[in-house]
């Protein structure tokens, strides 16, 4: 590739973005717009024939299973899927253990659950690139699919780019929103009720890193202020995957002030703003969930409403798809020889 003789990250882990330097995600985001620019013209090379890849999950999957698989068969790879039910991880065999009979089977691990320490562990013991499809504090695959949306649906260098994630800040996506893009020097604003905010440490290293690249952080839990003039709007789900379903009702009365709606987005004064979400989603009634929480508390929508989610301020769909070339990328630049 064009940039191979800039960067090389063969061999290397992503457990958290923390793992990878600014340049070395920039290179990441570039490959990803090659890769996807030459999928499209059906240019596709395969780079990564006979490579072998063991896909760990803990937690269910679409997005990041279907990246993954697609991936690595258009790069030519195998893939391997492992959930709880098919294999003995974590319950007769130790994760150090793992890491080590995989390590000698396949060329990578990927890994999406709960444990940050799990995906560590399997990193540093496998002896083979491990990556992390999603833990309970970091979300690194994610943050390279958004910032690949961000570039692609705005002329500003990213640099310049304004982005305010609004709702539970304390989760994988708020924790990797606000690392990524301080190592990117952006203009990156988190706003929650104070007791829905990252970590004081994870804040403190944000900071730290923001000294160094030039980008501005806030944390608030004032919308109008954190959303004023913005580029993009992010949100999550207010109830991460694994958490008790009895604390929906708190979330709710902590978090409804702050769904994405049409009053926020007008409310950004950005009339080219646009909404992003990783999904799932629940921005109508339309599953399972969507309609007991609205039989439970009345409500058509939880952290964006449909009328949001459906509009052109929405690239939500957009940003799922980058999943699979970010993603591509990233086994290209670890694996490939």
């Amino acid at each position: 590739m064009t940039h191979r003789a800039a960067v090389d990250l063969r061999g290397r882990s992503l457990a958290k973005e923390l793992d990878f330097t600014p340049a070395e995600l920039l290179y990441l985001i570039e490959l990803a717009a090659e890769l996807k620019a030459a999928s499209h013209g059906g240019l596709d090379v395969q780079r990564l024939r006979g490579r072998k890849i063991a896909l760990i999950f803990e937690k269910s999957s679409t997005r990041t299973r279907c990246a993954f698989e697609v991936a690595a068969y258009d790069e030519g790879a195998h893939v391997t899927c492992l959930d709880p039910e098919s294999s003995h991880i974590g319950h007769k065999e130790s994760i150090v253990d793992t890491a080590k009979v995989l390590g000698r089977m396949y060329d990578a691990i990927e890994y999406r659950g709960f444990g940050q320490d799990v995906v560590e562990l399997l990193a540093a013991n496998a002896g083979v690139p491990v990556y992390n499809g999603l833990s309970d504090e970091f979300h690194p695959t994610q943050m390279l699919a958004d910032m690949l949306t961000m570039k692609e649906h705005s002329a500003k260098p990213l640099g310049d780019i304004a982005y305010c994630y609004v709702g539970d800040a304390r989760s994988n996506m708020g924790n990797s929103l606000t690392i990524i893009g301080c190592q990117l020097g952006m203009d990156v604003r988190i706003c929650s009720p104070e007791e829905l905010q990252p970590s004081p440490d994870l804040v403190a290293r944000a900071r730290e890193i923001a000294g160094t690249t030039g980008a501005r952080l806030s944390l608030s839990a004032d919308v109008a202020a954190s959303t004023a003039g913005v580029d993009y709007l992010c949100t999550d789900v207010w109830l991460s995957m694994g958490e008790d379903p009895s604390l929906w009702k708190k979330r709710i009365e902590l978090l409804l002030p702050y769904q994405v709606n049409m009053a926020m987005i007008r409310g950004t004064g950005n009339p080219d703003v646009r909404f992003m979400h990783c999904l799932p989603a629940f921005h109508d009634r339309n599953t399972e969930v969507g309609e007991q929480l609205h039989e439970q508390y009345g409500l058509d929508a939880l952290e964006v409403t449909d009328e949001v989610f459906t509009s052109p301020h929405s690239i939500v769909f957009d940003e799922a798809e980058n999943r699979m070339h970010t993603i591509k990328a990233v086994l290209v630049a670890t694996l490939q020889e």
